[in-house]
């Protein structure tokens, strides 16, 4: 399934699942079931801002974005913790008038396994997305899907928390429920910004896909001397490398492009999207230190 088509589905999945969640809410009058489908109204509103945002990044690069409009797929994450805490305000809000007024809920039961119904899609939905993210590398999906993850994990909280409140009639222990979905999705929204703008930030690739870089240079680049001053860093699916190449004084300009392009191959044929650039050095700018010696 293509990124666009699991954005698509993320809208209808979250359109279900937010009108379930609502129905267990009018069923009930908890607000910690509230607080859940309030949770939901971000899936919807990020789902369409994940859709724009795959839709940017997947346009070729031009000439006012000669490197393409990867980073597009950051700025969707971005908003999309941002809504979380200003969902997880709202839900506060509700919480403090359930402390004020603890109020018997109706029909509990029947409320929670309307709201399963919606964890179950849920969780469903979130594996889906996470796993294709991953597999796409695409920011946005992964992190629409860890979102889902979390308000799986959240909904089973809070259906445990009410059957409690209901088995003990100590009915403020829906609204404190309601506070600590609040503050674990204050948690999940912060980390989300955390981990998108590193990518806005230029951040490296992990020290995992480094060292794969790092051993493909050095078993393919056969004939040229060493690599050196190697940098790296992510957009969205897209994966930047630049690095020097020693090569023997000896060898001729096409036999220097050949190592190139069989050292580029090589890393894209790995890594799936990457653009790299190769600066050739002759023998005498070889580097004692921090140089990838060449199998």
């Amino acid at each position: 399934m293509t990124t666009i088509k699991l954005a698509i589905g993320s809208i209808f999945v979250g359109f279900a699942v937010l009108g379930l969640k609502s129905i267990a809410y009018l069923m009930t009058g908890s607000v910690a079931l509230l607080s859940d489908a309030l949770e939901s109204t971000v899936n919807v509103a990020t789902a369409f801002a994940a859709l724009v945002a795959i839709h940017i990044a997947a346009k070729p690069a031009d000439a006012n974005h000669p490197y393409g409009h990867h980073k597009a797929e950051f700025f969707s994450a971005v908003l999309e913790g941002v809504m979380i805490i200003v969902a997880a305000l709202l839900i506060l809000r509700e919480a403090y008038g359930g402390f004020m007024e603890p109020i018997a809920l109706d029909a509990p039961v029947e409320g929670l396994l309307v709201n399963l119904g919606a964890t179950v899609i849920n969780g469903f939905w979130a594996w889906v997305l996470i796993s294709r993210g991953r597999m796409q590398k695409s920011p946005a999906l992964a992190a629409d899907g860890k979102h889902l993850l979390t308000d799986v994990l959240t909904s089973v909280g809070v259906a445990v928390g009410v059957l409690l409140a209901v088995a003990t009639g100590w009915w403020i222990l829906d609204p404190a429920l309601a506070v600590l979905v609040a503050v674990n999705i204050l948690w999940s929204g912060s980390k989300i910004i955390r981990e998108s703008l590193s990518g806005l930030m230029d951040e490296a690739v992990s020290e995992k896909t480094l060292s794969n870089i790092t051993e493909i240079i050095a078993s393919v680049a056969n004939g040229a001397m060493e690599a050196h001053d190697l940098r790296t860093r992510h957009a969205g699916s897209a994966i930047f490398i630049d690095f020097h190449l020693v090569m023997p004084g000896e060898l001729t300009v096409f036999q220097a492009h050949e190592i190139c392009d069989r050292v580029e191959k090589a890393l894209k044929d790995a890594l799936g999207d990457a653009q790299i650039t190769i600066h050739i050095e002759p023998d005498h700018k070889s580097k004692q230190f921090g140089a990838i010696d060449i199998d």
